[in-house]
């Protein structure tokens, strides 16, 4: 009777420590997780709606302009956790859009039709300005997912390259 008691803590034990070591991260990551606690995944790019705009365009060189980017869920639950990956392309050069200053990353999990959004703001540059950025593509990359989805950017160049003249905030909750 003894042995079964002992037999059976261990045995016990053993699962235990097993459902600890299992999957996850082990807490290194950069804030983009492909898989998340609680049995979520990560929000894919190709499983999500995304609209850009409708923009508050910057009308002149020197002005400042910001363009609001949706992202709905088309499918089973998914987590966004982590920043938005943007990068602006002329073609021949492409930028990463560095965060917002003081942007906090959130996990917001979201279910089957609801939604998140994120702001890019951005400062016009002067057309054909040798510090301006004529950009004609918009890349968007949700946190843990490496695929991404391009957009026109038709919001006219952009003044050169620094965080001050374009960055990206952070996913907000949209709706109730």
């Amino acid at each position: 009777m003894r042995t079964t008691a002992i037999t059976v803590t261990a045995f016990t034990a053993a699962l235990l420590l097993t459902a600890c070591g299992s999957g996850g991260d082990g807490g290194e990551g950069d804030g983009k997780a492909a898989a998340t606690t609680g049995g979520g995944t990560a929000c894919r790019i190709g499983e999500v709606d995304v609209e850009v705009g409708p923009a508050n365009a910057a009308p002149a060189a020197g002005d400042t302009g910001n363009i609001p980017v949706n992202i709905t869920n088309k499918g089973a639950s998914c987590t966004l956790d982590g920043l938005p990956g943007v990068d602006v392309s002329t073609g021949s050069e492409s930028v990463e859009v560095p965060a917002q200053q003081g942007a906090k990353a959130q996990k917001l999990t979201l279910a089957e039709g609801q939604s998140a959004s994120f702001t890019i703001t951005y400062v016009r540059g002067e057309e054909g300005a040798a510090d301006s950025l004529a950009a004609d593509t918009l890349k968007i990359t949700l946190p843990g997912d490496s695929d991404d989805r391009g957009f026109p950017w038709t919001y006219g160049p952009i003044a050169g390259t620094s965080a001050a003249d374009i960055s990206v905030g952070a996913f907000q909750q949209a709706g109730d």
